[in-house]
């Protein structure tokens, strides 16, 4: 008699995604913190040289930047503080702000995340094997591409994202065809990939972790909680 199918628990999948989550934030957040500024940062000025000239640049730069703001006075004290004068100055819309071209970034980017992170799961998959005793080590190497193949469809419309969200309220009256149409005018299509050295820098890492921490707490759930 065939064996009966497993059972998909989806508290267990939610717990799981969530301290896949973690990982993913514990290791890829200060590179996360570079991009956006290096995909922020103003056009040069002719004959002066950029704010950043590349990722360690940028990194450095940050780094002693936020030293020294430690000493002084903050614009927000934190995230629920942020997210209160955001409401109190533009209202809901401006928590929302950037919405759409979020969906044009995670939508197709998903997609292409968990399509490629199954399908080199079932090619890592010995023979005869389960998907499910894939080892460490793959599942990194798993997640860790998926990771990649996520933000080379991603980085163009982060970019537009991160444009429109840090710049001026008005500055883009019809959204992120303004913010296309300008940095295709002023730094050409190449703009578009701003931040790709921090990108790809950090998707590998952060992503292989956030996988592994997945596979890792589905296990530990499915140990303390078989029925669960």
């Amino acid at each position: 008699m065939a064996d009966e199918p497993k059972t998909i628990s989806p508290l267990k999948n939610f717990l799981a995604g969530g301290f896949g989550g973690v990982c993913l934030v514990f290791v890829g957040h200060p590179l996360d913190t570079v991009k956006v500024r290096l995909q922020t940062q103003p056009p040069s000025l002719p004959g002066q040289p950029p704010m950043y000239s590349g990722t360690i640049d940028c990194f450095r730069k940050t780094l002693i930047r936020e030293i020294q703001a430690s000493s002084g006075e903050t614009k927000y004290t934190g995230t629920l503080d942020c997210a209160k004068k955001l409401y109190q100055e533009f209202g809901i819309r401006g928590i929302y702000k950037g919405t759409v071209l979020t969906l044009m970034r995670d939508v197709p980017a998903s997609g292409m995340y968990f399509m490629t992170y199954e399908w080199l799961k079932n090619i890592f998959t010995p023979e005869g094997k389960s998907v499910s005793e894939l080892s460490a080590p793959r599942i990194l190497v798993a997640g860790g591409i998926a990771g990649i193949f996520n933000w080379a469809v991603a980085i163009p419309p982060d970019v537009l994202k991160s444009r429109f969200q840090t710049a001026p309220p008005g500055k883009y009256p019809n959204g992120f065809r303004d913010v296309l149409r300008e940095l295709i005018r002023d730094e050409g299509i190449t703009s578009l990939y701003k931040g790709f050295n921090a990108v790809m820098i950090r998707a590998f890492p952060a992503n292989a972790a956030c996988f592994l921490g997945f596979e890792v707490a589905m296990k530990f759930l499915n140990w303390v909680a078989p029925n669960l």
